[in-house]
């Protein structure tokens, strides 16, 4: 196994061709540092944390010396578990337009910015990046840890994360913009894929598609929201009513609305009472 194995086993293969260019073999993996990943290109905190913390695994094999990091572990089949799941899918707005403008090294950069600063918005709320999709992000309220008001807190990211990414310039002065899309329903947690921090578990559902059906419709620098998620936040938000879309592969019609900002800084406790009736499924 090579380093680009490891690496596309950690689900950070884009970072291949990186190591390669910085000749950054198994002999001196252990030797990085944060600056070190920094300074190749690896520019989100999330993914350099990774990164050192499979390098540390107490569990790594020793070859010449030197720590080196084992083959990705295989899928662990484990007790599925039942439980209600808000999904926050965000996705860089004219990023085909920016790739074909941009040189490869300038994009990277790019994207690595608009990583770094949906990331801060996430994890501020206590929301999970389950993974990097591209120019896009996959985000989790309720998983592994949940709180009671998980959908309010996907909400409040969303529109952090709006905000941040718009902060955010291309390396030609162009401002960025994401679609985001959320949805809350029940989902089945499975299988565990991966090892070290790249560990995450298999999301099987309806509530993904909806998130990413929803990101999809979704305008520039706004945040679309499932009726489900609506009712769960209650009173706590603005919204605009989007109607009933159609939404491809998603059988059920759906009432959509667009976040427009927080209403009220008062206690969360107001969504408490709708998010009871999904309490069975927790």
């Amino acid at each position: 196994m090579d380093v680009g194995d490891w690496l596309r086993g950690l689900g950070l293969g884009e970072y291949d061709r990186a190591f390669r260019e910085h000749k950054i073999n198994f002999d001196i993996l252990d030797r990085l540092t944060a600056e070190d990943l920094k300074e190749i290109g690896v520019v989100a905190v999330g993914d350099r944390r990774r990164i050192l913390a499979a390098i540390e695994a107490p569990d790594r094999a020793r070859e010449g010396g030197h720590s080196a990091p084992q083959a990705p572990a295989p899928m662990v089949h484990a007790a599925a578990e039942r439980r209600q799941l808000t999904v926050m899918v965000a996705d860089l707005v004219g990023s085909t337009a920016l790739t074909a403008r941009l040189d490869p090294e300038e994009m990277r950069t790019t994207i690595g910015d608009c990583r770094q600063a949906c990331a801060k918005a996430i994890e501020a709320e206590g929301g999970f990046v389950a993974k990097y999709m591209g120019d896009a992000v996959l985000a989790y309220f309720g998983y592994p840890r949940a709180h009671e008001n998980d959908a309010e807190r996907a909400v409040r990211a969303g529109l952090a994360l709006a905000e941040n990414v718009a902060l955010v310039r291309a390396h030609d002065g162009t401002q960025l913009q994401v679609r985001v899309g959320i949805a809350t329903g029940v989902v089945v947690v499975g299988d565990l894929l991966g090892s070290g921090e790249a560990q995450e578990r298999g999301v099987v559902g309806d509530t993904p598609n909806l998130a990413a059906r929803l990101q999809a419709i979704a305008a520039p620098g706004k945040v679309a929201v499932a009726e489900a998620t609506r009712r769960l936040v209650g009173e706590l938000f603005e919204f605009q009513d989007l109607g009933v879309p159609e939404l491809k592969g998603i059988a059920s019609p759906q009432r959509v609305y667009s976040a427009i900002r927080v209403r009220s800084e008062g206690s969360c406790s107001r969504a408490t009472n709708s998010r009871s009736r999904w309490s069975r499924f927790s």
